[in-house]
């Protein structure tokens, strides 16, 4: 479950709250909304404690949805700093 504690500290340091009712012994569900001026909305995470891993899925603005599954916590981390950067800069 370490895995699964640092996914979530993660995760809420980058703005994703949790959803309520989503969250059972082994998957965790989040969320964070882009601001309307982003070309990326709805961003929803999954933590899943069964396979350790993560997955972020994200809405872009035509509507098409995309995902990306990370296996360490570092990676996420890591991604989640270049996802603001982008953000910013648009």
């Amino acid at each position: 479950m370490e895995g699964f504690q640092a996914f979530r500290t993660a995760a809420r340091e980058d703005g994703f709250v949790e959803v309520n009712g989503a969250a059972d012994r082994y998957v965790l569900w989040l969320k964070k909304n882009a601001l309307a001026t982003t070309r990326e909305t709805n961003q929803l995470m999954c933590i899943d404690s069964l396979t350790n891993n993560v997955t972020v899925f994200w809405m872009t603005l035509p509507g098409e949805v995309n995902s990306r599954t990370f296996r360490g916590v570092s990676a996420l981390r890591e991604w989640l700093g270049l996802r603001s950067e982008a953000i910013v800069e648009r």
